[in-house]
């Protein structure tokens, strides 16, 4: 519980935003047994996957996998599964994952006209040469969502399926990994401005570029302890690149952005 001495948590977007943007990242995904270890050995790393809209996941296998033939040979064809999709950071961290999704419901086996349409349907949104192969030693398999759980910094948050079909990725995720990278390798004096931010017990601390979204920038702060991740908040949730600009130049303390919001 928060008290009134404890300083407010900065904003950040909700669990279903979140959970999108990961979603829509791609990161790494394992299928694992739902109810299973998430660590335990049997875990399947798929040729392709791919989220759609409604949290459902297709799933690209090789054809000749014994999960696709034990699907196939399940009740009713649908095998209970989870999928885990890993965010990991842009740039090299001592502990890369910033955070995890993990889809549970009922992973199908596909017809082949079934499969063809819903390949068509990725490649759609998410073009993918591997996609040529199905039907020539890979299969496709849909996975029905029942519950979805996001794990990060934040927390960890059920997040309702109608919620993740409605939310949106952050609109800053297409480009955040490209931007990071170049924070992180070209404007090492950005990064060291922005310590000024940091508590007193975390500015000795190796100061690394986390993530970027609309309400703010994540530092990740590599300490002899252990790794500290802070958010550093903008003034307004921001929409567009002019908007990120002013933010970013009033967080680093530029001596022109007064001048700037006054035109």
């Amino acid at each position: 519980m928060t008290s009134a001495a404890d300083p407010p948590r900065p904003p950040t977007p909700h669990p279903a935003e979140r959970a999108k943007t990961i979603a829509a990242l791609g990161g790494r995904a394992a299928v694992v047994p739902a109810g299973g270890d998430p660590g335990r050995a049997d875990r399947v790393s798929p040729l392709l996957h791919h989220v759609h809209a409604d949290g459902s996941v297709s799933v690209l296998l090789p054809a000749d996998h014994e999960l696709v033939a034990t699907a196939w040979q399940a009740p009713r064809g649908e095998l209970a599964m989870m999928v885990e999709l890993a965010d990991p950071a842009p740039v090299p961290l001592r502990e890369p994952i910033r955070g995890l999704l993990w889809i549970t419901g009922w992973l199908r086996a596909l017809a082949d006209d079934e499969a063809r349409a819903l390949a068509v349907d990725v490649a759609e949104t998410r073009p993918d040469p591997r996609l040529l192969d199905l039907g020539h030693g890979a299969a496709l398999l849909r996975l029905v969502p029942a519950s979805l759980v996001l794990a990060d910094a934040e927390g960890t948050h059920a997040v309702a399926l109608d919620a993740f079909a409605t939310a949106e990725p952050d609109p800053f995720a297409a480009f955040e990994a490209g931007w990071l990278r170049h924070l992180e390798v070209s404007h090492t004096d950005v990064v060291g401005a922005l310590i000024r931010h940091l508590p007193d017990n975390l500015r000795g601390g190796h100061v690394r570029p986390l993530g970027l979204d609309r309400f703010g920038l994540r530092l990740r702060v590599e300490a002899a302890d252990a790794d500290h991740d802070v958010r550093l908040a903008f003034s307004r949730p921001v929409r567009t690149a002019a908007e990120l600009s002013v933010e970013l130049r009033r967080l680093v303390g530029c001596p022109f952005l007064a001048e700037q919001r006054t035109r």
